[in-house]
């Protein structure tokens, strides 16, 4: 500072002195030093212009002009300056006792400071002992610690607690890796506990592994048990419904017995009799998760089970389907149970539309096979009994929310399949009972034998139980074609039910009309329509199908019970079977057909007219003898017609009978081989009209025929041939050509065949009429009527 001063005072000096030398200006100099400025560019410029003299000249000038300065002020100041001095002297010697005493004390203090220093270097000693003997206990607990856990681990991983191993590795390497001191250990853990990790991860792995072996051969057994379950499930729910059953045909009836049906809840059978462990699968998820490893697991184990169900899929190639469907099916229901139950308890092992990609694509394949094998089948029995199992396997499998609606429309396809390969069974069945039967009357000898074979199809006409041995009014057909349909029935009920149609009523009705009326009611009509049938056989069959026909009802009430409808619907018009109608139609076809036989028979004895003597000189004193033969006939036939047709039927058949047998007697006398005939010979065929009339009317008061609704005597059915003998012997045989009196008396008879034989009358040789005028005056009388009936012609 003081050179910067001088540098300034210099300046100026310079400045001053020779300004004219181009030197420093003095008072910049002097404001230089006085300011404390430094002075290294004044002397800088001062050499740079080669004049350092000028500069040092300035400069003391400056300290000269000081000096005076300094002068003057100690003469001002000398008093206190003299002053001054005298004190500082006086301070120079306290200074010195001071400093004395100072060295006193610092002698002492160094002594004492001596004997402290080496007592804190002890305790600074003992303090880091002590830090060490901490840290170094702190280290052998860590590793202490660690190295119990380590123990701890290894007992788990020999115990095959993998868990709690997982979680104490992790615990050594979250809280104690770091802080082990020992470099050693934990070099040595840092490479172990990956190790550790993957040892757990095989074991679970292996365990998983052979868990998908051991669930495969498990589900089996489950599938079995399980739907062994819906079947038992299935028989409760039918015997409820036959105790159901049962009360409302008491209820119907009118019974006074109470029947009481407990109402049991719906229960889903027992889950925990399906035991099956899943231990090894929660173990290696959970495992796996801890691992980070979740997501490969988890497709690791969708592709496994996928895996696995394509092979349960696959059918036998060395059993045929029959024989192995049972365990194909359980097979699947099993995998799929144990997949239900993965899916709950798992904790996101497999997912909702993972199951469901596997549940679509086994019902894809299970189809497949299914329409596949019953293809195939050719035998009733047989589709229906896969088809029970797999309505079992639909309905176990329903219970755990899978949707099998498709594969209950698998079944509903080959409903009519199944049905053709029943009425094939069922028409062959009915061909062989029709072959083999006697088309006799049963004779029943027993209760037991009256129970199976009547009462057990409502084949009954009253109430009351017959004496024994009773003889039916069928044959041995009727039973056992009910016995057949009534399978049929069942049959076809087995198969519909537990499908996709919950109202399978009207398709076992259509199926049971299509069994009576296309094979039932063809098998009986082309029966009857055989050429070489007896009347005894025909009779048979008409009266079997009247019973058949009352059996409708029957056929009709098993369908409701077996299909849960309540009788009052069946009774209804919309439960009436089609087939009663059609088996109705039928029995006139074989009324007809056993009209024709007696016709047949009939003709044959009416051939024997062709031996009568038209021209006899006396009238026939027995009647003719083709007429014995008829009653003989008729005597003999009747009883039987009369025990096993119904009342109408019998009525309509001996009608038809007796009108033929007039019919065949008009046509005899219009016929070519009767030329001419006399009174003698009328008067024969007017007894055996008689006979004829009485038999015709004792048949209609003996058979209760008197007691049907707008009931004809059956001497009606002769009154054509009656009112023909009647206008031949007749005095006044032209009061035919009276309206009155013809439609009164011969209403039936055809004018133009009256003609044609009055002329076989009229044209007789005069030799014949040796009966008087009466005889003359009858042919004149039928001369007269044939002329005017000509005439009118």
């Amino acid at each position: 500072m003081m050179r910067g001063k001088r540098g300034s005072a210099l300046e100026n000096g310079e400045k001053g002195d020779g300004a004219g030398h181009h030197g420093v200006d003095d008072s910049a100099l002097t404001s230089a030093i006085s300011n404390g400025e430094d002075l290294g560019p004044l002397i800088r410029s001062a050499f740079e212009i080669g004049k350092p003299e000028t500069l040092q000249h300035q400069l003391r000038n400056f300290v000269k002009k000081k000096e005076v300065e300094i002068e003057d002020l100690c003469k001002l100041h000398y008093e206190e300056f003299i002053h001054a001095v005298d004190e500082l002297r006086y301070v120079l010697v306290d200074a010195d006792e001071l400093k004395s005493r100072l060295t006193d004390e610092n002698s002492q203090m160094q002594a004492v400071g001596i004997s402290l220093l080496r007592s804190l270097d002890e305790l600074i000693e003992c303090h880091e002992i002590k830090s060490n003997l901490s840290e170094a206990i702190r280290s052998l607990k860590i590793c202490a610690t660690v190295m119990h856990l380590c123990v701890t681990a290894n007992e788990y991983l020999t115990t095959d607690s993998y868990y709690p191993a997982l979680k104490t590795l992790d615990i050594i390497e979250r809280d104690y890796l770091h802080q082990i001191p020992a470099r050693v250990l934990r070099v040595l853990l840092e490479r172990q506990l990956p190790v550790c990790r993957a040892h757990i991860e095989r074991r679970v792995n292996q365990e998983f592994s052979d868990w998908l072996v051991q669930i495969r051969g498990m589900a089996r057994e489950i599938g079995q048990l399980s739907i062994g379950q819906a079947s038992s499930a299935r028989q409760r729910e039918e015997e409820l419904r036959g105790r159901q059953r049962q009360a409302e045909e008491q209820s119907r009836s009118g019974s006074r017995e109470c029947v009481y049906i407990l109402e049991m809840e719906d229960i889903d059978e027992d889950d925990s009799l399906l035991k099956f462990d899943l231990t090894p699968v929660y173990r290696a998820h959970y495992i796996n998760t801890c691992l980070g490893l979740q997501d490969q697991f988890r497709e690791y184990y969708y592709k496994n089970r996928h895996l696995q169900l394509n092979s349960d899929l696959q059918i036998s190639s060395v059993q045929s389907f029959l024989e192995c469907h049972q365990i194909y099916f359980s097979q699947i229901a099993g995998f799929f149970i144990v997949e239900d139950r993965v899916l709950r308890t798992a904790s996101g092992l497999i997912t909702s539309s993972q199951a469901e990609n596997l549940w679509e694509s086994a019902i894809s394949k299970v189809n497949s096979v299914l329409e596949d094998q019953f293809s195939r089948m050719q035998t009733a029995s047989h589709l229906l009994l896969v088809k029970d199992y797999v309505s079992l396997l639909g309905a176990t499998l329903r219970r755990y929310g899978y949707q099998v609606g498709p594969l209950l429309d698998v079944l509903d396809k080959m409903r009519d399949k199944y049905h053709e390969l029943l009425l094939n069974d069922c028409r062959r069945q009915i061909n062989d009972v029709l072959a083999n039967d006697k088309y006799e009357q049963m004779l029943m000898r027993k209760e037991y034998e009256y129970n199976m074979n009547v009462l057990a199809f409502h084949l009954q006409s009253t109430e009351i139980m017959p004496a024994f041995p009773y003889i039916a009014p069928f044959s041995a057909t009727v039973p056992d074609c009910c016995r057949i349909v009534r399978s049929f029935i069942e049959d076809s009920v087995s198969f519909l039910s537990y499908g996709s149609h919950m109202d399978y009523y009207d398709l076992v009705k259509k199926y049971l009309d299509k069994l009576l009326i296309s094979v039932l009611n063809e098998a009986l009509l082309k029966l009857i329509r055989n050429p070489s049938l007896g009347m005894s056989q025909a009779m048979q069959i008409a009266a079997n199908m009247t019973v058949l026909e009352r059996a409708c009802s029957f056929f009709a009430e098993h369908v409701g019970r077996l299909c849960g409808i309540p009788m009052r619907l069946v009774d209804s018009p919309h439960g009436i079977l089609a087939a009663k109608d059609v088996l109705r139609k039928s029995q006139v076809v074989a009324h007809e057909r056993m009209l024709e036989l007696v016709k047949s028979k009939v003709d044959e004895f009416m051939a024997l007219t062709a031996h009568i003597n038209w021209t006899p000189d006396d009238p026939p004193q027995n009647g003719n003898v083709y007429l014995n033969e008829v009653i003989i006939y008729l005597e003999t036939l009747t009883p039987s017609a009369q025990a096993i047709l119904p009342i109408e039927a019998f009525d309509k058949w001996v009608k038809g009978v007796l009108n033929h047998i007039s019919d065949c007697i008009i046509n005899t006398l219009l016929s070519e081989e009767v030329r001419r005939f006399n009174v003698n010979a009328i008067m024969g065929l007017e007894a055996d009209l008689r006979v004829l009339e009485a038999f015709a009317d004792e048949r209609f008061h003996n058979s209760g025929l008197d007691k049907l609704q707008s009931a004809t005597n059956l001497k009606q059915s002769l009154a054509e041939a009656r009112q023909l003998v009647n206008l031949i012997l007749s005095n006044q045989p032209e009061l035919f050509l009276n309206p009155v009196i013809r439609e009164k008396n011969y209403n039936i008879l055809d004018y133009k065949k009256v003609i044609l034989i009055a002329e076989k009358y009229r044209d007789l040789p005069e030799k014949f009429f040796r009966g008087g005028s009466k005889q003359a005056a009858k042919k004149k009388g039928l001369d007269a009527l044939v002329r005017r009936l000509r005439d009118l012609g």
